[in-house]
């Protein structure tokens, strides 16, 4: 037999996006599907209790401790207020076994009180202090997971944001499409017509199935609003995957799905956490508002990056806070002692400018400014 004939069978069929598809799966995947899948996950323990020793040995693999964390059954069992670091990483598709970097973090707050679920979106270039490094660290907020993994992300976005966040779900790119079909696809408002990846979204509803969704959710440069219109698109998707996960049409393909989600999934919640969060905070997925942290675009050496002012922090810091139930409390964090020192400086929060150099101060000194 023709050994490069062979070869091409061994590929899925090679159709003329195939390596179009190869380049740009590096951008999107994995956010989405956080949600969903531990709802999807969890759903069908709900339902169908006989699944339960295969599903609890394939999301017992999938688990990994952050540390200092209390079972989250304890904050669910008290009716309490839950926030889950979701989180979507660079890894997982096309042999890739480097960290990676995290494109997409939302926030996912669960309120029992005000009956309501809170998705805020943190932008992937947003400046922020790395915590738990060695030495200080101060860089893009993607880079958290990539220096030192979930666990650091969590600890430094909650540094940027002063909330207490101690649980988190990574998804990596390889698990997404799956999801998503397995909720039997989503609906979503395009808001203008696009091509990406050879497929076309028109403007309106439109009900995507899974490569769809992961393009849909993956575009950025072609978006007005650049990456904040993609983290738009990305809540919708997982807001609609929500939705869909708590209904009851979610169980077909589960423990298909559940072998997809352990491979392409992190996280510190237990089988019996995601177990608890479905059963009793599933009725919460019916409201689901969203928010994002919004920057203005500066230069950082040669990078482009966001810089959200110390205003902006305070805002979405006083809101999740809010929603957690805690009191609120004026920000004061290496965030707005950097934002201080470059207004001080001459950087403008309301100048149009992109082109502004944003400059990072070192701990030690007012004066002093780390190159980059």
């Amino acid at each position: 037999m023709d050994s490069n004939h062979n070869d091409g069978q061994l590929q899925r069929p090679a159709t003329p996006h195939h390596h179009h598809h190869h380049h740009h799966r590096k951008h999107t995947l994995r956010k989405i599907i956080i949600w969903a899948l531990v709802a999807i996950v969890v759903v069908v323990l709900g339902y169908a209790s006989w699944f339960f020793f295969t599903a609890k040995h394939a999301l017992d693999s999938s688990y990994k401790s952050a540390g200092e964390t209390q079972a989250a059954k304890t904050v669910i069992d008290a009716k309490k207020p839950l926030s889950i670091l979701l989180m979507g990483a660079d890894t997982g598709a096309f042999g890739r076994d480097y960290q990676g970097r995290t494109d997409t973090m939302i926030i996912a707050t669960i309120n029992p009180k005000k009956k309501q679920t809170t998705l805020t979106s943190l932008a992937r270039d947003t400046m922020a202090e790395l915590v738990g490094t060695d030495k200080f660290n101060y860089q893009r907020l993607n880079a958290a997971y990539e220096v030192g993994g979930s666990k650091m992300a969590l600890r430094s976005i909650s540094t940027l944001v002063n909330v207490p966040l101690e649980y988190y779900v990574t998804i990596n790119m390889g698990g997404l499409s799956k999801i998503v079909e397995a909720v039997g696809g989503v609906d979503v408002d395009v808001p203008f017509t696009f091509t990406y990846e050879k497929k076309t979204f028109t403007k309106g509803k439109m009900h995507l199935n899974g490569e769809q969704a992961l393009a849909y959710s993956r575009m950025r440069y072609d978006d007005p609003q650049g990456d904040y219109g993609r983290q738009a698109r990305q809540r919708q998707v997982i807001t609609s995957a929500i939705k869909a996960a708590v209904s009851t049409r979610t169980l077909t393909n589960f423990q298909d799905v559940l072998k997809q989600v352990s491979k392409n999934m992190t996280t510190n919640l237990t089988f019996n956490d995601m177990v608890s969060i479905f059963k009793d905070y599933r009725g919460y997925a019916k409201t689901i508002k969203d928010d994002h942290l919004h920057g203005v675009n500066a230069m950082w050496g040669q990078a482009m990056i966001q810089i959200p002012s110390t205003t902006e922090l305070q805002r979405l810091s006083d809101n999740l806070r809010s929603e957690m139930g805690l009191s609120k409390e004026t920000l004061d964090n290496q965030e707005t002692r950097q934002n201080r020192l470059n207004v001080q400086n001459g950087f403008s929060f309301t100048s149009t400018d992109s082109k502004q150099q944003f400059h990072v101060y070192s701990p030690q000194s007012d004066t002093a400014e780390t190159t980059k």
